[in-house]
């Protein structure tokens, strides 16, 4: 067994070095990653942080989220507690005020977080929903050290250029599934409008974030075409969560993803994106379990703190995670060529 091992080292070395050379990972490679036997998860997940080690170090980006609209959703996404067509017992509210939005940022300072990210249920933001974000954005860029994240649905023309302008760094629209299974999750959009949205959000010199729920019932082959895709569309960070069932939504009773599956995912989401941040998502906790600590070996990002409707880990419990590590906290700095407002 050892000789095996360490053959099998060698074997997953052998994608580090080409995925350290610029080579994208092939559709083969990656159904190799994800069906690698238990026994080489080790080897595996040592090859995943050569990559991640040399475009991060050892540092892990913190990000918080703030459920700033929950509920009142019209869309029908299966895995969501927000959505139309979910039962599950959640607080409903529209947007917050901007106190409360800025009472956030102070908390997401306080848990380390380098990015505050400000989430929206529904399938988009009226204009009077854009302009008080923004008008709170400003704010905190301007007195705050913080990477601002917006996630407020789909973007109209014209919005992801206003949200640029208030100050906002980079937009989450999750992708979420593959092509092919997206009209299995929901039907009140379509998986191209949410690359469209991605497009805007670019186009607009808004960083772009996209990721995915693993744990649907996609297929390997399916996981693999979902990292290429995100590859393809060039997004800059790629939240990887694993789906919490929640009672009530129309995937309750999906089984919780094997953790050690997990990390292969981890494992072949940074060989497909190897230079980029790789946060380990919603369902960390559940999914990984005892195993949380070796997530970081290829994801270089997570969330601290609550989700949208679902409890999180405690801060402390995350920072004592990463210092048991060797790990270090990334502390975000403002760009030196910032304006005194923050923009």
């Amino acid at each position: 067994m050892p000789n095996a091992i360490r053959s099998a080292g060698a074997d997953w070395n052998a994608l580090a070095d080409a995925a350290l050379a610029g080579k994208t990972l092939s559709f083969g490679d990656g159904l190799r990653v994800l069906r690698a036997p238990d026994e080489e998860l080790l080897p595996l997940l040592h090859a995943a942080y050569r990559v991640r080690s040399r475009h991060f170090g050892n540092r892990v980006m913190l990000n918080m989220i703030m459920n700033a609209k929950s509920g009142l959703c019209p869309e029908d996404c299966g895995y969501c507690s927000q959505s139309a067509v979910s039962r599950a017992d959640i607080p409903r509210y529209s947007l917050l005020d901007r106190e409360s939005l800025l009472a956030g940022a102070r908390e997401a300072l306080a848990r380390k977080a380098g990015t505050f990210c400000i989430v929206m249920s529904g399938r988009g933001p009226t204009d009077r929903e854009l302009r008080e974000v923004a008008e709170a954005v400003r704010e905190i860029r301007g007195t705050m050290p913080l990477k601002v994240c917006a996630c407020l649905g789909l973007l109209r023309e014209g919005q992801a250029e206003r949200l640029a302008e208030a100050g906002v760094q980079r937009y989450n629209h999750n992708l979420n599934t593959s092509r092919e299974r997206y009209g299995r999750i929901a039907t009140t959009h379509t998986y191209d409008q949410r690359v469209e949205t991605v497009e805007r959000v670019k186009a607009a010199g808004i960083s772009p974030c996209s990721g995915v729920i693993i744990g649907m019932g996609e297929t390997d082959g399916e996981i693999v075409e979902m990292a290429l895709a995100l590859r393809a569309l060039d997004v800059d960070s790629i939240p990887v969560n694993f789906l919490n069932a929640i009672p009530g939504t129309p995937l309750e009773g999906y089984g919780r993803v094997p953790a050690r599956k997990a990390l292969k995912v981890l494992a072949l989401f940074r060989f497909a994106c190897p230079d980029r941040e790789i946060r380990v998502a919603g369902g960390r906790e559940l999914t990984l379990g005892s195993l949380q600590p070796l997530a970081l070996y290829a994801a270089n990002s997570l969330f601290v703190g609550d989700y949208l409707t679902t409890p999180g880990q405690e801060a402390e419990r995350d920072h004592r995670m990463i210092e048991d590590l060797g790990f270090e906290i990334e502390v975000w700095q403002p760009p030196e060529t910032a304006n005194p407002d923050g923009t």
